[in-house]
């Protein structure tokens, strides 16, 4: 065989293994969370939205972009740092991918870097966020970490 040949050969399987784990990823994806379109803000009107989940955790909000072959999320949002600053319906343009979505502005901070999102899902999984968002323990609740002495 030349050279050629089993270069092609390996590309060939190489794309092949991609494929599979791409498509392992979005099956897997697609049973567990919630789907979900995140953008990050400020954006056009109907540019950036991304498909993805969420995962709850006790902690943060773990977003995995479908098309994402990272095998972690791709965003993690901080649950106490999450605060909801508005909320309205699809417009325009966006009621084509959107519709019967309710979209909700999330403050500034909700990540590490101290980025703004609209989160965009359906009714139901608005009343799960916002209950899960809700159960979280008060800031005031929460008693300081004491460092311990070696």
């Amino acid at each position: 065989m030349s050279f050629v040949a089993i270069l092609l050969g390996v590309l060939l399987g190489v794309a092949l293994l991609v494929c599979g784990l791409l498509a392992y990823r979005l099956s897997q994806l697609r049973r567990m969370g919630t789907p979900v379109l995140l953008r990050q803000i400020p954006a056009a009107d109907d540019e950036g939205w991304r498909h993805g989940t969420v995962h709850y955790s006790d902690d943060a909000l773990r977003y995995f972009r479908l098309t994402a072959l990272r095998p972690g999320p791709t965003r993690t949002l901080v649950r106490q740092s999450i605060e909801i600053t508005g909320r309205r319906r699809p417009f325009g343009s966006e009621s084509d991918i959107l519709e019967g979505m309710v979209i909700l502005e999330l403050g500034a901070g909700a990540d590490d870097e101290g980025r703004a999102y609209e989160l965009a899902m359906a009714p139901g999984g608005v009343t799960a966020f916002q209950s899960w968002l809700e159960s979280r323990q008060s800031k005031r609740s929460q008693r300081p970490q004491r460092r311990r002495s070696a």
